[in-house]
């Protein structure tokens, strides 16, 4: 999001007539946040945004009197908990319009569909359409995984800075679910630069045992990814490479709106 304009110029938002000046700084300094992986100090929101560090301490200090960002002992701030209800909220409405698409990768592949989002440094899963077969995979929605096991965090951090992912890693402990579960950094970053150069991303069980996910995110400021998941007895690496363009096809329409 950062564009390196200073603030004196106004931007092209804010000289739009109807656009109120603050709200959009407001707004734009939490969507930095959210890029740094919900935590920033305000000397990284003067270098990403350009805005005085004044305004940006003015504006932080209403945000975190509202509840939207907290002060850590630290001195950083990071993302309140009062946006997880809002984004709670808008989860529902977007799981209901998302349904359509989510439907069509079932049909499609004949497996499981989902949609996820970044909550904080985990992963929340937002709608789900199941397969139709017997057995199939079945997250409930709302639930929270970790980045380092899942295609859906690996395809979400995949677009974050390096540094941002190192700080959600670092914040929770790298769980070993599996035996295929990566467990160091040096193989997540490995792994997350192939994912990087493929464009989606993928877990061969490594958060459950004989379960097959692929991934992929939109690319804007609050990315969503969809995944299709299914039993590796029958999801196989051949099948899985062969929706890749379906589920490719999917995360544009859903970019475009």
């Amino acid at each position: 999001m950062t564009d390196g304009a200073h603030p004196d110029s106004g931007g092209a938002a804010a000289r739009s007539p109807g656009r109120v000046q603050s709200v959009d700084r407001a707004l734009q300094l939490l969507e930095e946040m959210a890029d740094c992986g919900g935590t920033a100090t305000l000397s990284d929101l003067a270098e990403r945004t350009g805005l005085p560090m004044p305004t940006i301490h003015r504006l932080m200090a209403t945000l975190r009197d509202a509840g939207y960002v907290r002060q850590e002992p630290s001195r950083r701030y990071a993302l309140g908990a009062k946006l997880v209800g809002l984004g709670d909220s808008a989860g529902r409405l977007l799981g209901s319009w998302v349904r359509p698409t989510l439907a069509g990768l079932v049909d499609g592949t004949g497996e499981t569909a989902n949609m996820a989002m970044l909550d904080g440094d985990r992963v929340v899963y937002l709608a789900q359409v199941p397969s139709r077969h017997a057995m199939r995979m079945f997250t409930e929605v709302g639930r929270r995984v970790d980045v380092h096991c899942t295609a859906v965090g690996k395809a979400l951090v995949a677009g974050l800075p390096d540094e941002a992912v190192r700080g959600i890693l670092r914040r929770n402990a790298m769980t070993k679910y599996t035996p295929n579960t990566l467990t160091t950094e040096d193989e997540f970053f490995a792994q997350l630069e192939q994912i990087r150069a493929l464009g989606y991303a993928f877990d061969e069980a490594e958060q459950e045992m004989g379960v097959r996910c692929v991934a992929a995110a939109t690319e804007s400021s609050a990315p969503v990814a969809l995944s299709v998941s299914g039993p590796a007895s029958r999801f196989s690496k051949d099948r899985r490479d062969a929706v890749i363009p379906l589920l490719r096809e999917a995360v544009t329409r859903l970019a475009a709106g």
